[in-house]
Order: structure tokens, then sequence, then C-alpha cells
């Protein structure tokens, strides 16, 4: 029996047990308490299920709390998850510009004394064959006093993007000091090397910088020296500075191998 059916029986009761007529009649007391009894349970019914929507109506509001609770948790996560990869990542910047800056030169942005003694002891070390190059730029003096030294850095740096131009991606080309430079050439034998700073000494020449309209260009001298197996690469390091020596002194603007 559906709802509209259980009115509808529970109308004609009340209306039989309304009517004077039925008042003696046997059935009477037990309809009337069969009735009351019925309307009492169903007050109870109704209460119970006026308490479960309620019930169901905090769980709801309590649950959407959570929910509000948990996104609003979930926002706060995923934006200190943003600032912690923001910080890291400005971490790593920072770590990266410090080791470029210990181990790099800041005119130039070549290798530093730092970074080609690293790289020398680790050949060193694991007993490679290596070639050693030092270059001088010619008369580069003259050119701080004439031009005064910004034009000199300016040729300085346009020198050292020349190099990078000619060198393999082996190479290790570092800013010694001053207008010298190094060029560490690792698993090279003499030869090669000296064909290597023949092509870089061709580059450098072609380089010019402008000052007051007159254009400048320079010339490199070198002194190579290749590694002997158990030399310390310090004594390397001498006999290509040597070798240099004997180039300026024997007129500049060549390269010279050290035979000693």
């Amino acid at each position: 029996m559906n709802r509209r059916d259980e009115q509808a029986l529970l109308q004609r009761v009340a209306t039989l047990l309304a009517d004077p007529a039925h008042g003696e009649h046997p059935l009477f007391e037990p309809l009337k308490a069969l009735a009351e009894q019925y309307r009492s349970q169903q007050q109870q019914l109704e209460r119970l299920i006026s308490i479960s929507d309620r019930y169901q109506q905090l769980a709801l509001e309590a649950r959407q709390v959570t929910q509000k609770r948990y996104e609003r948790s979930l926002c706060r996560q995923q934006k200190l998850s943003r600032i912690s990869d923001g910080y890291q990542a400005m971490m790593r910047e920072r770590n990266r510009a410090l080791h470029q800056a210990s181990t790099h030169d800041p005119l130039t942005q070549l290798a530093n004394r730092r970074l080609i003694d690293e790289r020398l002891h680790e050949l060193e070390t694991s007993g490679r064959n290596y070639t050693l190059a030092l270059l001088d730029i010619d008369r580069f003096k003259t050119i701080n006093d004439r031009h005064g030294h910004d034009v000199g850095d300016r040729l300085l740096v346009a020198i050292a993007d020349a190099m990078r131009e000619v060198l393999r991606e082996s190479d290790l080309c570092g800013r010694w000091g001053g207008e010298e430079f190094i060029l560490l050439l690792a698993e090279t034998r003499i030869d090669e090397a000296h064909t290597i700073v023949e092509r870089l000494r061709d580059r450098v020449s072609a380089v010019m910088v402008t000052s007051c309209e007159e254009r400048l260009s320079v010339t490199l001298s070198a002194g190579i020296s290749e590694h002997r197996l158990g030399e310390r690469h310090l004594i390397t390091l001498q006999r290509a500075d040597q070798a240099l020596l004997e180039a300026k002194r024997s007129g500049r603007d060549r390269c010279l191998i050290t035979t000693r």
C-alpha cells in the first residue's frame, strides 16, 4: 500500500469513528485504539525521518566544510610548493653563478687560473696526454696607453670570442693574466696543437675594434709544450712559457715549440 492509499484508509477510519451511529459497534473501541496507535507510530516515524534528514543535512554540511578546508589546505600546499620550487631554482641559479664566478674570468668569461689548475691536476692524475700553449697579445700595453683600458677590455673580449669560434669542444681556453691566455689541449700531440694554435692566431689577427674611428688589430705570440709522461704540469707550463718568451724575443707574431 502506497502513501496515498494509507491516507485514504485513515480518512475512512476517521470518518467512521466520527459518526455517532457507530459508537455502539463492538469494533468501535478496538478500531479507535488501533487508529490512535497508528497515528502515534506515524508521528514517531515522522520524527525519526526528520531527525534522519537533519542528521544527513548536518553530515552534508560537515562534509562541505571539510571539503573546503581540504581545498584551502591543498591551495596553500600548492602555493608553498611553487614558492619552494622557485626558491630551489633561484638557489640553483645562484650556485651556478657562483661556480661560474669562481672558475671563469669576469671580463672574457674564459676559464680562470683556478679552473685551469684543476683540469691540469686531473689530467696529471689520470696520466692522459695533453699539450699546453701560452699566448700573449703583442704590444697590448701600447693599446692601453694610447686608447685607454676600455678599448683594451673590448679588444680582450673580442679576442676571447674569436678563440671560442676556432677551438674544439674538448679544448679549454683560459685567461692566464692580463693579456696572456692559455690553451689546454687534452689528448692532443704537439704537431696537432701547433696547427690549432696557428689557426687561432690567424683568426685573432682578423679581429678589429674601433677607437676614435681608428681600426685596431693585434697579433699573437705563442709557446707550445707537450706534457711528458711522469712530468708535473708545472714543468710543462714552464717549458711553454720559455717557448713564449723566445717567440717574443725573436720578433713576436709567431708560434714556437719548446725543444727542451
